[in-house]
């Protein structure tokens, strides 16, 4: 059976041609899906891949970006119809896996889409690298700064603030104050000096 998916974005609310080209396609049912073009969940999708279709079955797409926003989810839902040997069509990219041509565009896709993941990872890599070669180390700026820790240092000292109010007037969390200055006020591990000046 072919089964026929339509997604209809917010700006184009008429999903018209998306259902007569899927029912010129020989679907015998067809699904329509609203939503916005920003959001990645799709319910009716959801419930076409558990409750409608069946081994054998074909899903039957307009466009590849009705199916998924990004190439690796639209490559786990492929992957994840393969696995239950259903087919997938996309009449506009004219691919159909149930060919021996379009399974092999599907995966010269996964490829590519790990292909790019391991160069933005080899980026990433190569670029903390560099930055660590020129002094910087990297990660998020401290939470405290030296001066910061010695006032709450003394406040906590003192005794008469609550520890929540002098992280409050810090701008950190107590778990944070306590990370820098220790529960008593007094010197937390070696925290100080590797957290404030790295």
């Amino acid at each position: 059976m072919r089964v026929g998916y339509a997604r209809v974005s917010t700006i184009d609310q008429n999903p018209e041609l998306q259902l007569e080209a899927l029912r010129r396609a020989g679907c015998e049912k067809v699904f329509t899906e609203r939503g916005s073009g920003a959001r990645d969940d799709r319910p009716e999708l959801g419930r076409i891949l558990s409750d409608v279709l069946r081994t054998g079955d074909t899903l039957v797409v307009w466009k590849l970006d009705r199916l998924a926003r990004s190439l690796k989810k639209l490559i786990a839902t492929a992957e994840e119809l393969e696995r239950a040997k259903i087919g997938l069509v996309s009449l506009t990219e004219s691919i159909d896996t149930t060919t021996p041509g379009g399974m092999l565009t599907f995966h010269v896709f996964g490829a590519i889409a790990q292909f790019e993941r391991a160069l933005i990872r080899e980026r990433t890599t190569a670029g903390l690298v560099e930055a660590r070669q020129r002094g910087r180390k990297g990660g998020r700026p401290p939470a405290m700064r030296p001066g910061d820790i010695a006032a709450a240092r003394a406040l906590m000292k003192e005794g008469s603030i609550p520890v929540r109010n002098i992280a409050q007037r810090m701008g950190v969390s107590v778990a944070t104050l306590y990370r820098h200055i220790g529960k008593k006020g007094g010197s937390p591990k070696t925290v100080e000096s590797e957290d404030v000046h790295g």
